[in-house]
């Protein structure tokens, strides 16, 4: 499944370390962010539960950029 999430952040280098700690989140297949667009999307691991996921996606990348935000 794959998945289009609005974000706010501020700069393209704080949207590439989002994509990498998305990435990085079990149940995550892969990830692009566009920081022109300010969209996310996510494709998920098969039978990966994607609200639980992007909610781990979330705590990755506010740990990474703390005033990150992904519009779930």
């Amino acid at each position: 499944m794959k998945k289009t999430y609005k974000i706010d952040v501020d700069c393209a280098n704080c949207a590439a370390k989002m994509e990498d700690a998305a990435r990085k989140t079990a149940g995550v297949a892969d990830c692009t962010v566009n920081f022109m667009t300010l969209k996310m999307i996510v494709s998920f691991d098969e039978g990966a539960d994607h609200n639980t996921v992007m909610q781990d996606v979330l705590k990755n990348c506010k740990r990474i950029e703390s005033d990150c935000e992904i519009f779930l």
